[in-house]
């Protein structure tokens, strides 16, 4: 005789593996950066909670003496300020809205060099463009545009229960 299935007996289908994309990066000073400082931005009121090295390390899973340095380069840059002591820990300096990625990277990356030409130094340039030039000067355009569009905002509690649009694709 054939059981009939009921949900407790069936298990869901495994998901697919998803395809590693290949995407552009900066550097992992600068993603761990944006992490770090982006738990502040979760928990920002203000200034009133203020989160350790400690406490901001384990929420990210990344190496504490890590998160310090950054927090010290953060708070020289004027994005986070921090007080030692019992009652002491980081905050955010400004609020979420006014703090954009751009301002974190370029905190810890140089920002404004051209991207080298893949055909070498010197290779091209706008009078003599390599076959990849212009599609190197919009891609780094749309990292830089994303980058000073996204502020640490999407990180706070009330925007994250709201889903970020995709943006349309063109092509």
């Amino acid at each position: 005789m054939d059981s009939i299935a009921t949900p407790e007996s069936v298990a869901p289908a495994p998901l697919p593996k998803r395809k590693k994309t290949p995407m552009l990066k900066y550097g992992k000073t600068a993603q761990h950066a944006i992490m770090a400082i982006s738990y502040l931005a979760e928990v920002y009121d203000g200034g009133a909670t203020r989160l350790s090295s400690r406490d901001i390390a384990t929420q990210r899973q990344l190496p504490q003496p890590i998160v310090a340095k950054l927090l010290v380069t953060l708070s020289q840059a004027g994005l986070v300020d921090g007080a030692p002591g019992p009652k002491g820990g980081y905050w955010l300096a400004k609020s979420p809205a006014a703090i954009s990625l751009l301002d974190i990277v370029s905190t810890f990356e140089k920002v404004g060099d051209p991207i080298a030409c893949p055909f070498g130094t010197g290779a091209c340039d706008s009078e003599a463009p390599c076959p990849l030039h212009y599609k190197l000067l919009d891609l780094d355009q749309q990292l830089v545009d994303f980058l000073t569009e996204s502020t640490l905002e999407t990180f706070t509690r009330s925007a994250r229960c709201q889903p970020t649009p995709l943006p349309s694709r063109q092509g």
